[in-house]
């Protein structure tokens, strides 16, 4: 309804996705207008140079409940910053473009079902978790990686890196303007915020699918991530996740 507050923003950063775009607006648009509650949908353009603005402007033009924000410059973190910056729901959706975790799984994250928390993530381990055509490697890189994740920045969450994350609209505001970091760990620079914040996270799993397409390369991205792992620890120590008076 015209004037309400959604009950939900998903947000999903976007780069050079015309290839997916199409299917996932489509499941997306499909998904939304089977529920009773206001959702609205926030594609992030993270200065693609394809097709992928106009793919959104078109389906914005036929769902008045999808939006296109341009982020020319940024990664993957700060259009994600820059979708929680516009999102009005009361509760905030990071989604990726490939629906690896999908769109129908959100009603887990969302009262009845899931209530008493600040920030949900998706998760592939907890129990009732199932990963569907994942190589043996990247699932054994991926638990090496969260072992780090565990030994310096987030104890006791068993998965930071799956791609479906929920938070309160007012945990979201508390937390994102402390980010620094706009590669891929922004997501682990979140959790530890929110963790250091005092706020609540809890995993809940999901059916997770994996995409032959990813744009993550196993051992650059790797390494990367493992770099900004240590640039949280520094910024800690420096204490730019302190709360301003």
């Amino acid at each position: 309804m015209e004037g309400t507050q959604p009950l939900v923003s998903v947000i999903i950063p976007a780069w050079n996705e015309e290839g997916r775009m199409s299917a996932s607006l489509r499941r997306v648009a499909a998904f939304v207008q089977d529920q009773s509650y206001p959702i609205e949908v926030i594609v992030v353009d993270d200065g693609s140079e394809d097709a992928t603005p106009a793919i959104v402007e078109g389906f914005a033009q036929k769902h008045p409940f999808i939006n296109l924000i341009r982020n020319p410059h940024g990664r993957k973190g700060a259009a994600v910053r820059a979708g929680i910056a516009r999102g009005q729901g009361q509760y905030l959706v990071i989604c990726d473009t490939d629906l690896s975790v999908p769109i129908e799984e959100l009603p887990k994250f969302l009262p009845p079902a899931l209530d008493d928390y600040d920030v949900a993530i998706a998760s592939r381990e907890v129990e009732g978790a199932k990963r569907v055509n994942e190589p043996y490697y990247r699932h054994m890189m991926g638990r090496v990686y969260n072992l780090l994740v565990r030994l310096l920045i987030v104890p006791g969450i068993q998965d930071t890196q799956c791609g479906f994350k929920v938070l309160r609209h007012e945990v979201a505001r508390d937390v994102f303007p402390h980010q620094t970091i706009d590669g891929w760990g922004f997501d682990v620079e979140m959790l530890f915020i929110a963790q250091r914040l005092g706020y609540r996270i809890v995993e809940v799993p999901v059916v997770w699918y994996y995409g032959a397409e990813s744009k993550v390369s196993p051992i650059k991205d790797t390494l990367r991530m493992v770099r900004d792992l240590l640039q949280v620890r520094r910024n800690a120590r420096l204490g730019l996740y302190d709360h301003k008076e």
